[in-house]
């Protein structure tokens, strides 16, 4: 007879999580997720919850101590929702596709390319193709829970949030302005005394190298990203340069905001040294450092 194996609380987490991200990855939220000290909303078209999750795990959970609620699910944060949490990290971009989107991992054809027998009844993307998810309700919610005392960590793609919300730009500093081909970059500490970059050198990523516009005082940015091979980009806004604002940290009211723009594949995530900043965030954005 074959002997069941043990269950322990930890694969009963992971169970739940694999199971569907839509919901927490822990109790529930709520009372339930008092336990819990930051609130994850991860995931969009174009970058899976599934890696977000495996690293964001591996290093604030397993190896910093933080407890995390999962989810991918928009309508769930709230400034109510938020209150039983000191740290809301941001980890996916202001768009959601209601008409869905055809192209998958791994294959790039066109819609018409697409086979279905019977014929599908409806129409894949469509227009306008993606919408924002942000309300001007969360975008005050996150605000204030900020102001009063909670702390904000934005990771990569999500200063395109800030494209369709005034309070939420306020709040994170900058806005989304593109970037360039996946390629390896250097992410240059320019601030080395601060609790976040203490102890923290120099390293290069393979990663798509974001622009900003950034809003903040200068003296608030920690990082910058700087392509050394010669290769300048072009944003939205129409300058060009091989470098841009890449980690920046600030007090906001009796709150904090901290910003990691590298995060496009998990080896990113996993770098060495970025894991030793987002050890050093954990501390800072709760106020212990």
């Amino acid at each position: 007879m074959l002997q069941q194996p043990e269950v322990t609380r930890r694969s009963a987490l992971r169970a739940m999580g694999i199971a569907g991200l839509g919901f927490a990855a822990r109790a529930g939220f709520g009372a339930a997720a008092a336990k819990a000290t930051a609130f994850a909303l991860c995931g969009d078209e174009s970058h899976n919850s599934d890696y977000i999750r495996a690293a964001l795990t591996s290093n604030l959970v397993e190896d910093a101590g933080l407890s995390i609620d999962f989810t991918d699910e928009e309508k769930l944060l709230s400034y109510e929702s938020l209150k039983t949490y000191k740290i809301l990290i941001m980890f996916r971009d202001g768009l959601r596709f209601p008409h869905g989107y055809y192209q998958a991992m791994y294959w790039t054809g066109k819609p018409e390319d697409i086979v279905s027998v019977p014929p599908l009844e409806k129409k894949i993307g469509g227009f306008p193709h993606g919408v924002g998810w942000m309300t001007p309700e969360q975008g005050k919610g996150i605000k204030a829970w900020v102001q009063e005392g909670g702390s904000l960590w934005a990771f990569h793609n999500n200063s395109q949030a800030s494209l369709m919300n005034k309070d939420y730009r306020d709040v994170e500093g900058a806005i989304y302005t593109g970037h360039p081909p996946i390629r390896p970059y250097k992410v240059h500490i320019v601030n080395r005394e601060h609790p976040i970059t203490r102890g923290v050198g120099d390293f290069v990523v393979t990663d798509e190298q974001h622009y900003v516009t950034y809003d903040k005082d200068p003296k608030y940015v920690l990082a910058r990203s700087i392509n050394e091979n010669s290769l300048d980009y072009t944003d939205q806004a129409g300058r060009r340069s091989n470098s841009a604002e890449s980690v920046w940290a600030y007090d906001y009211g009796k709150g904090r905001v901290c910003f990691m723009a590298p995060g496009h594949m998990i080896a990113v995530l996993w770098n060495p040294e970025y894991i030793k900043m987002q050890k050093n965030a954990v501390k800072w954005l709760l106020h212990e450092a």
